[in-house]
């Protein structure tokens, strides 16, 4: 399986909507991939929390319509990051969205961890309450939010759902990049599968963005890595790898808790 991860520069100068129409092209550039993942709140920024308000949209909004006209035209898998979406009661959620090859929605998830320690995204954004995966034809996807990454339990819930590749969408800050780098390294260890880690390059929010996404194999030998910049990190993934590491390292079978 070829993924492909686009690490997006996130700035303060360029528009919603002149964004959200450059990435939908970057999106069709890679049409030689099966799958492409997107970074969190590419559209207004992780640390942008003057404009959630003013730019949330629905499930169905602009967002999703880019988007999914993007995948249909790559004929990809696409993880479109995730986006501010306006629930119908008038609540904000922190959304990551999953499309089909031909545009359809084939999956959302509701980021359960708010980060900001009762500021920012914790007072702004309702928390999401259920682990989401998604079946593709090789793989099977267990989606994470940024600070997502620092709960192991979430991602032991969703390899006990059957996840062989986890896809961790975020917008983490320069300052704790080396946190990025062992968090998402440690999760591949001991869930025994891949880490597709997608973030954001640029600064918004005055916050420094860390970049560096990364690709780990079950072992949690990074496979490619990307630089502090915009740039497409592409990999190739072996379907089998998963399985073969859980039969020679079968630790995953000596689990005495939370079972």
């Amino acid at each position: 399986m070829r993924a492909s991860l686009i690490q997006i520069a996130v700035n303060e100068g360029e528009s919603v909507v002149s964004r959200r129409s450059r990435v939908a092209d970057l999106v069709r550039e890679q049409s030689g991939s099966d799958l492409v993942v997107l970074p969190e709140l590419w559209t207004v920024g992780a640390f942008a929390y003057e404009q959630f308000e003013t730019e949330a949209e629905p499930l169905d909004g602009p967002t999703y319509g880019a988007m999914a006209a993007a995948a249909r035209d790559a004929g990809v898998w696409l993880h479109a990051g995730s986006f501010v979406e306006r629930a119908g009661d008038g609540s904000l959620y922190n959304t990551a969205l999953v499309l089909s090859p031909t545009g359809e929605l084939a999956a959302t998830y509701r980021k359960i961890h708010r980060f900001g320690f009762d500021q920012g995204e914790a007072v702004l954004m309702s928390a999401g309450e259920s682990l989401t995966t998604v079946a593709l034809p090789e793989q099977t996807l267990g989606l994470a939010t940024c600070y997502d990454l620092r709960f192991p339990e979430l991602f032991r819930g969703l390899v006990d759902a059957g996840a062989t590749t986890l896809v961790v969408s975020a917008g983490w800050p320069a300052r704790r990049r080396g946190h990025w780098t062992l968090l998402n390294r440690a999760r591949a260890v001991e869930d025994q599968s891949y880490v597709l880690a997608c973030g954001t390059a640029g600064t918004n929010g005055g916050v420094e963005q860390a970049g560096h996404s990364l690709a780990v194999d079950p072992w949690g030998e990074v496979l490619a890595e990307a630089g502090p910049g915009e740039e497409v990190l592409t990999v190739d993934l072996d379907p089998k790898k998963v399985a073969e590491t859980r039969e020679q390292f079968p630790a995953l079978k000596d689990r005495r808790l939370g079972r």
